[in-house]
């Protein structure tokens, strides 16, 4: 049987519930002290003076580690190894420089959290505090373009953009825009820092075990391999802890000078603007069509925030590039610097922000045409990258649109806007298309089995949560031919063999490849030992003839002739047999553009006098190759649709434009969706085979359910009421 796409239930899932699985911050170390974190109450200036007595005089602090007394780090990386995405510019208190507030710029470690708390309150810090662009208004005075976007330029055109524009007969133009929004995973980052020597072992929660690695090393001079990370759990991460921060070095410097091991945990305020987070974007949309609904013109010109310290881009205009067919194309991007913590990737960067716009403005011109959203949508289908040229390795939008309009009821639709009401309540229906770029990385691992029949596969990667655990096991024990309790997958450990960062919904497409060769590679491994050994009823036969089922070996053209692979490992005599192998994409990326698509619908309830917006039902459906786990894929999907829910409706990181901190840099304050905001979901997946993507034909699901969903809110919305907002979040102030 294949457990590959079988609905199998989370492999970790009882470690997590029992509380056996251990997060960054409860491993049990030996003689660990604790840290807290100090941050600056300035968004730009130098630090004048720094008083340590008070903070000193709290019984058990061991150090307070600022500017003036912390260990010297090489040159070359003072701020840090700048390796984008995974190096970025940190602090890490080798001058008195403050660049933004909420900035690292000290440590205090002692025997206990409370102390250190307590020693950190009582730590006095002046600065001299110099001007600071605070106002994001201000900033876009004064932009400047970035170098290359994920390998992509920054600006692109196609045709005259101006020729198309007038062409058309009808056109929109508008400014769309979105707010700061910052990660709040369940689980802060926590790092635990210990040497042994010049050995360094590191517990940290983070999206990618060997970039911690191979960063942290290079930032404090030393040999990668002295350095060992270990993360068998991330409690959520969704981009910010992608990259290197400055915490995680500071943990590993703090325990160096106090001469123990060290856990510095972040405060929930300190989650805001130290690990990033997305910025505030403005994005400003031109198209233009025939009547008939062709589209002649398209432009996307994106202005978003960076800090002062490091480059880094909202790439909201990439999604235009290959969406609809357009003959005449211009995008950009430009980057406003402001004292405010470095941005980063956020669930579906880009992609989220920039489905926003494009698909508000389709929903405008489908208006400014009379034609139906569907029917603009499918006028301007293409079944080739326009900006690439290349043809999509798969693409099953059509048939997305087909199942969610029929599941959905859109036909029943009445257009107008203010036609449809339940009770008291405007009732609204909107639409917008779903994607995401298909990303594959070089990956290793190794699959071992034991006389037992026991099998365990490793890769040096890391499960946030979204399932990595369980759909390795499935690939693996297809793959090897062994019942699923048979097999186990193990992560979490940078001794393991190379992963990339599980980022850009890339795990799936590259580790399961490397997966299911290693496990093809242990099988071809384990038939040709048994073919060779005289003892076996496979003597003689040829390793490729040999097939693998449920733990047993058998010719496939005469299966009585069968033995259990247990008995091969065992009779072979040299304890576990292993194999590993790489996998890596090859030149199909140069030959096609691979993406995954889906469609989203969604309906809302507006109350007229309050301007309160209910959303009572999702449908959301996807073509997204090969869905290893139907349980974790819907979970994954459905996660990705609440979160489009909190960009449209809730999430805003406020900022204090005088002082450049988040007010509302908190859980309560910062809202988000929860079980009474989210009504109805139903996630559909279609049939859709792509072989050119990766061996398994998976594309990964983690980031394209949030795109398209805050686009499909406000387009139902406007349906409802008749107002457009073209800034998120869509709150009731905006409507009354």
């Amino acid at each position: 049987m294949s457990f590959v796409g079988a609905p199998v239930n989370r492999t970790d899932g009882w470690a997590k519930v029992s509380g056996a699985a251990l997060y960054s911050a409860e491993h049990p170390v030996p003689n660990l002290a604790h840290a807290v974190l100090v941050t600056s109450t300035v968004p730009s200036g130098r630090i004048t003076r720094i008083d340590t007595r008070m903070a000193e005089q709290v019984p058990g602090v061991l150090l307070v580690m600022s500017y003036e007394n912390a260990m010297r780090l090489p040159p070359a990386t003072r701020m840090g190894k700048l390796q984008p995405p995974i190096g970025r510019a940190l602090t890490l208190l080798q001058d008195d420089r403050v660049y933004y507030n909420n900035q690292p710029v000290g440590v205090v470690v002692a025997e206990t959290l409370e102390h250190a708390r307590e020693a950190a309150a009582r730590l006095q810090i002046e600065y001299e505090r110099a001007d600071a662009v605070l106002d994001f208004e201000l900033a876009k005075q004064s932009v400047h373009p970035p170098g290359t976007i994920l390998g992509e330029d920054p600006d692109t055109r196609r045709g005259n953009l101006q020729t198309g524009l007038l062409t058309g007969s009808a056109r929109v133009e508008a400014t769309y825009v979105t707010p700061y929004e910052s990660h709040n995973p369940l689980e802060p980052h926590a790092t635990i820092a210990a040497w042994e020597g010049d050995r360094l072992t590191l517990y940290d929660s983070t999206q990618y075990i060997k970039g911690v690695q191979r960063i942290v090393a290079e930032t404090l001079g030393m040999p990668a391999d002295r350095l060992t990370v270990f993360c068998p759990f991330t409690g959520g991460g969704f981009g910010c802890k992608g990259s290197v921060w400055s915490h995680v070095v500071l943990a590993a410097m703090a325990a160096r000078q106090a001469g123990r091991p060290v856990k510095l945990v972040l405060d929930r305020n300190q989650m805001f603007g130290p690990v990033g987070m997305r910025p505030a974007t403005e994005q400003r949309m031109r198209l233009a069509a025939l009547s008939d609904g062709r589209l002649t013109a398209s432009s996307h010109d994106v202005t978003s925030y960076t800090s002062v310290i490091e480059d880094w881009t909202e790439p909201s205009a990439l999604v235009t590039r290959m969406m609809y067919e357009s003959p005449t194309q211009e995008t950009s991007h430009r980057l406003a610097k402001m004292n405010l913590g470095t941005p980063t990737f956020m669930r579906a960067p880009g992609e989220a922000t920039g489905t926003y716009a494009l698909e508000c403005a389709m929903d405008e011109l489908a208006y400014e045409l009379g034609i139906d959203p569907i029917e603009l949508r499918l006028r301007n289908y293409t079944e080739r990258d326009p900006d690439k040229g290349l043809p999509f390795s798969s693409k099953s939008l059509r048939q997305c649109y087909e199942v969610g309009a029929q599941r959905f009821g859109w036909h029943g639709r009445n257009p107008a806007p203010r036609s449809m009401r339940e009770g008291d309540k405007l009732v609204g229906w909107g639409m917008a298309t779903a994607t995401y770029p298909m990303r594959r990385m070089a990956a290793k691992a190794s699959v071992v089995m034991y006389p037992d029949g026991f099998a365990i596969a490793r890769s040096a990667t890391q499960d946030l949560g979204t399932g990595t655990y369980t759909v390795m096991t499935q690939v693996a024990a297809d793959a090897l031919g062994v019942p699923l309790a048979n097999m186990r997958f193990e992560l979490g450990d940078s001794r393991m063999p190379d992963a990339p960062v599980s980022g850009g919904s890339m795990t799936v497409a590259s580790v399961s490849s490397a997966v299911h060769a290693a496990a093809g590679a242990l099988r071809h491994k384990l038939a040709s030992i048994a073919c060779a050994h005289p003892h076996s009823p496979l003597h003689g036969a040829v390793p490729e003839e040999v097939g693998a089922d449920a733990g047993w070996l058998f010719l496939s053209g005469d299966p009585s002739r069968r033995e259990p692979m247990a008995l091969v490992v065992e009779r072979h005599g040299q304890g576990p047999i292993e194999a590993t192998a790489n996998a890596a994409p090859g030149e199909e990326k140069n030959k096609y553009s691979m993406h995954s698509f889906g469609a989203v619908f969604v309906e809302v309830h507006v109350d007229e006098l309050l301007g309160e917006i209910r959303v009572p039902r999702v449908v959301g459906v996807y073509g997204v190759g090969r869905l290893l786990n139907r349980k974790t894929g819907h979970s994954q999907l459905m996660g990705g649709i609440v979160w489009g829910l909190g960009m449209a409706l809730f999430e805003e990181t406020l900022i204090d434009k005088r002082i450049g901190r988040a007010v509302n840099g908190n859980l309560a304050e910062y809202h988000v969706p929860v079980n009474a905001d989210v009504g109805t979901i139903d996630v559909q997946v279609v049939e859709e085979h792509d072989p050119y993507v990766n061996p398994l034909g998976a594309k990964g699901i983690g980031e394209i359910g949030i795109t398209g969903v805050a686009a499909a809110v406000a387009n139902a919305v406007y349906h409802a009421t008749g107002k457009r907002v073209r800034d998120l979040p869509i709150t009731l102030d905006k409507l009354l």
